[in-house]
């Protein structure tokens, strides 16, 4: 089998293929969008490819062509030889990885990440644009009125915010400055955006079997449902809840060397966006749900260790009882929440 390495660029990208016995068979330049078309015209071989925007599309095209798609985490390219003594180029990079290819029988990957995995996290992250710019434009909207030492704005959700501003200002017999008023109306807008991305998810949410099992979990909505099925994807990569657990990192780490033990703090190992999800679910469940069995499991911890890391350990519990009713098909029973496993024979 040959090994086709494959330095990614926006534009053009470096091509080195290597014999199974590490020699060099061909080298070049290849335009990226027609990658797929070169990969079509090889015999099977392995390719592989470090990860960037681009490396999904044409891991896709690798496996749709026959071949093996490995996709090697940016962490680990430099322990393969790409970039060592200070010197890289596309070239050079292409080499590395052919020759670490050769070299190695089972080459790190990440995991190739479904058309619909994809197609979900797209959704959740463009929500989570227009809400993180509608937030930037209240916070500046809120520093704007404590310097004017307007008095305090009325609370309320962010879709009011800029009927709140404007009765205020009017209250105070002032009119609303035009680089104010711009402000304003945007986040109106941004406002009715994200209301029609929150309708979209709410229906995709629906109308997936798997999401509806997850969103019987108390605290889990449409969003958490739809962030773990596509950060997850494939439940059959975990073979237990507790490795899904720390694949999102939430799992306690450890820095210990020699007499010395010590547990460290969550890992904070996976997806950032499904973790602190997570844990909005948990804080929700607490509020929402106060007698379910898993909460007051979370509140006999926060007795003994406090309330923030009671709830991630919530989070962390959620994290498992979704995987559970993934794996089997199931729908929450808030009964079985905190029960311990049946002990073995």
């Amino acid at each position: 089998m040959d090994h086709v390495a494959i330095d990614l660029g926006g534009r053009e990208s470096q091509i080195c293929v290597r014999q199974g016995d590490g020699t060099i068979v061909e080298e070049k330049r290849w335009p990226t969008r027609s990658l797929g078309k070169y990969l079509k015209g090889l015999a099977r071989s392995r390719v592989v490819m470090e990860t960037c925007a681009e490396a999904f599309g044409v891991a896709d095209a690798a496996i749709e062509a026959g071949h093996e798609a490995v996709v090697v985490p940016a962490t680990l390219v430099r322990a393969l030889g790409v970039g060592s003594r200070g010197l890289k180029n596309d070239v050079r990079d292409a080499r590395n990885l052919s020759e670490a290819s050769c070299r190695m029988a089972r080459l790190p990957s990440v995991h190739i990440p479904s058309q619909i995995s994809r197609e979900l996290k797209m959704s959740c992250g463009m929500r989570q644009a227009l809400v993180g710019s509608r937030t930037k434009l209240i916070n500046t909207v809120r520093g704007w009125l404590r310097g004017q030492a307007l008095g305090a704005l009325q609370s309320g959700a962010p879709e009011s915010f800029p009927g709140r501003v404007r009765k205020l200002l009017a209250k105070q017999g002032r009119e609303t400055p035009s680089c104010v008023e711009r402000q304003l109306t945007a986040i109106g807008s941004l406002s009715e955006q994200v209301t029609a991305a929150e309708r979209e998810m709410d229906e995709l949410a629906k109308k997936d079997p798997v999401c509806r099992r997850l969103m019987t979990v108390p605290g889990v909505g449409p969003l958490t449902a739809i962030r773990y099925l596509s950060t997850i994807d494939k439940v059959e990569r975990f073979p237990e809840a507790h490795a899904v657990q720390s694949y999102i990192g939430l799992t306690p780490g450890e820095n210990s060397s020699s007499d010395r033990q010590r547990n460290t703090s969550i890992t904070k190992a996976g997806s950032r966006q499904l973790r602190w999800t997570l844990v909005q679910a948990a804080w929700c469940a607490q509020r929402s749900r106060p007698s379910d069995p898993m909460v007051v499991w979370a509140k006999e911890i926060a007795q003994r260790r406090g309330k923030g890391i009671a709830t991630v350990a919530l989070a962390r519990k959620i994290a498992g009882i979704l995987y559970a009713l993934w794996r089997g098909g199931t729908s929450y029973e808030s009964g079985r929440a905190s029960s311990p496993p049946p002990l073995s024979a």
